[in-house]
């Protein structure tokens, strides 16, 4: 059984590069235009005077993607058409519903550019303990292939979701080496689904704490540095308070690009406070905003649009549709 997810600025600029430890091996963290960078950061922040946002961090090395495009993504598994569109639809429909909704971006915000993507759920939480009592799925190498296949049809990246269950990013993230060493290949994780108090997924909402989101991304910039890669994006989905502890201890690195992702469903009130109360006053770097294209018609609900989620304050950057 495999389970979804439930339920103006003060000063628009970054901060000088930090100082490199002795010894310590770093791409150089220069981009080709900083100040495109502050203007797409100011536009980002979109006039919010909070003084939360933006957050002050080194410049992104050579190659980011954010905030210079936005990512448009479609998220699920193969195995399954009730976690989301990516595993609902044949192949070619869904790539072409895909390219149509990055359109709809680029025409909805003229200065982002929008880069496709498919978020694919590489390790899926489960009810029963199965091998290793873990509580979780790991996918076929073939299947991520398959994924890989389809991103290639429309120049799209992809990112691998990890759902934990009862194992952790140490053991996961590591299985997963060979795919995220690709330059095109990024990573999710999914706190929900993290059960460090021992219950079955889904039967509580789990939580990751700041150790564990970096633990992952210096994972992430460890394997940039030995390869010569190119920034990843890093996406963590949060809709609860708990689903993310100690957030001020998150470590932010050239080499990975943070993003919170609001994952709650429900009708558009319920997510505009979910987005303020648990991503836009807890900042760490980028934000990004799910869309459910089932769960939120539910009781005669309807789905935001991308002119509704641009006026939001910070616009997010990731925008996922399940």
């Amino acid at each position: 059984m495999f389970y979804s997810s439930s339920a103006s600025a003060k000063e628009v600029t970054a901060t000088a590069p930090a100082a490199i430890p002795e010894g310590e091996k770093i791409a150089t963290p220069v981009l080709v235009s900083p100040e495109e960078y502050d203007r797409k950061i100011a536009h980002m922040v979109n006039g919010d005077s909070s003084g939360l946002w933006p957050v002050k961090t080194d410049y992104p090395l050579e190659g980011a993607i954010l905030p210079f495009k936005r990512i448009v993504s479609f998220y699920g598994n193969l195995y399954s058409k009730q976690m989301g569109i990516l595993g609902e639809l044949p192949r070619a429909e869904m790539l072409k519903k895909l390219q149509g909704e990055a359109a709809a971006w680029e025409q909805a915000d003229t200065v982002m550019n929008v880069v496709p993507a498919l978020h694919y759920i590489a390790v899926t939480a489960q009810q029963a303990p199965g091998k290793g009592n873990k509580y979780r799925l790991r996918m076929p190498f073939h299947q991520i292939d398959s994924v890989l296949s389809m991103a290639r049809e429309i120049d799209a990246i992809v990112f691998l979701d990890v759902q934990v269950g009862h194992s952790t990013l140490q053991e996961e993230l590591p299985a997963l080496e060979k795919y995220l060493k690709m330059p095109n290949v990024h990573l999710g994780i999914d706190p929900e689904f993290s059960m460090k108090r021992g219950h079955a997924p889904g039967k509580v909402v789990g939580t990751f704490d700041a150790a564990d989101i970096n633990y992952a991304t210096e994972y992430l910039a460890k394997l940039l540095k030995e390869n010569n890669l190119t920034p990843k994006v890093f996406i963590v989905h949060r809709f609860t308070q708990n689903g993310v502890t100690n957030y001020r201890q998150i470590k932010i690195r050239p080499e990975v690009q943070f993003v919170m992702d609001m994952d709650g469903w429900g009708h558009p009130p319920l997510k505009m406070n979910t987005y303020r109360q648990f991503v836009y006053k807890e900042p760490v770097q980028f934000t990004g905003f799910k869309v459910f294209y089932k769960n939120d018609m539910k009781k005669n609900g309807r789905l935001l649009t991308p002119q509704e989620l641009l006026a939001l304050k910070p616009q997010p950057v990731y925008i996922q549709y399940q």
